[in-house]
């Protein structure tokens, strides 16, 4: 029987529909701007964000770093939230690679205060660094999946802009963001400079992001994305499956928040278990295990041997993610064997 793979939403298979767009799919060579199925899922992408271009990436790493050096010049000060992915998970990018530090500012469920940006802004001052970017992120990944408001991103980015600062949003999962506030994604990122959204997540393309932004920032981009090594030739035969995935899989999503919201809740009636059902907003579930019934580590093992697959994020922090691929038999079967373990352990 199939794992119920719980890990993340990058674990899916292409569909039936992207197997056959890749199969039959158009391509030229893309550093010469002759794929016409890239140049496809780029004009779609920048549209349906609202912006003017976008750049085709091999990964949403990829994108957030091609950003960064997009953005910024060597020295600058990056602003981002405290658990930002950019930050957290990123092989410290920013420094390797745009020669930038980064300054966290603390959010609450991962969302920044503008009044904190706005005193984290650098003064003028022959001692400082440049602020030279703030980097959003929405979902934010490690706070749970939680969304950051329409209102909430205007009054970030007017603050930022104010100070002459861009503002770059890690939109890895901006589809699920728009989906769980009943909004168009463009609401989340026409006022921001650039945005860098995957295919590969929620989306279940097999591979690829798009980074989008003005004409004069995507033409930039384009050579920090050669220096990364990320030209890519006839590369519309994954290209093809990025294309079904945003007009065919973003209406969707909404399942997998409900489906995400009913194992929260599920969990939250488990005495082992703890989780704040309030930053259980899209598909991400991130709940603690307490000390005195098992580790993370522990819990994530028993359930392997009862084919549940999930990822533990700490010592005590386990992460669930739903996708296209879990049912709501699978969701039945996952609250079914932790509440086995929560038993067996009492």
């Amino acid at each position: 029987m199939k794992p119920i793979d719980l890990r993340s939403d990058t674990v899916t298979r292409p569909t039936e529909a992207m197997r056959r767009a890749m199969a039959g799919a158009e391509v030229g060579d893309d550093v010469y701007g002759e794929d016409p199925t890239i140049n496809r899922l780029e004009a779609l992408g920048a549209e349906m964000v609202g912006h003017e271009e976008a750049l085709f990436v091999a990964s949403g790493t990829m994108g957030n770093a091609t950003a960064l050096l997009t953005h910024t010049a060597r020295g600058d000060e990056i602003l981002l939230e405290s658990d930002a992915h950019i930050f957290y998970f990123e092989a410290a990018g920013a420094a390797l690679l745009a020669g930038c530090q980064t300054r966290t500012i603390p959010g609450v469920q991962g969302i920044l205060d503008p009044a904190d940006v706005r005193a984290a802004v650098r003064p003028e001052n022959v001692h400082f660094p440049r602020t030279g970017l703030l980097c959003l992120e929405n979902t934010h990944n490690r706070a749970g999946g939680t969304v950051i408001s329409v209102e909430r991103t205007r009054a970030l980015a007017d603050v930022a802009h104010e100070h002459g600062v861009p503002v770059h949003l890690d939109g890895a999962r901006v589809f699920n963001a728009a989906a769980a506030q009943g909004v168009p994604v463009d609401h989340l990122t026409a006022p921001l400079d650039s945005v860098q959204f995957c295919l590969s997540k929620g989306l279940a393309a097999p591979v690829g992001s798009l980074l989008a932004g003005s004409a004069d920032f995507i033409k930039e981009a384009r050579r920090m994305r050669k220096a990364l090594g990320g030209g890519m030739r006839q590369a519309g035969i994954i290209a093809a499956a990025g294309i079904v995935a945003l007009t065919e899989m973003v209406d969707r999503l909404p399942e997998d928040h409900v489906r995400a919201r009913r194992l929260a809740e599920a969990l939250a009636e488990m005495d082992p278990f703890r989780v704040d059902l309030e930053t259980v907003q899209s598909n991400i579930i991130i709940f603690d295990v307490d000390p005195a019934f098992n580790t993370a580590a522990g819990v994530c093992a028993d359930l392997a041997a009862l084919g549940v697959r999930a990822n533990p994020t700490a010592a005590q922090r386990i992460r669930f993610v739903t996708h296209y691929e879990i049912t709501d038999a699978d969701i039945d079967t996952a609250i079914d064997c932790m509440a086995e373990l929560a038993h067996d352990g009492a």
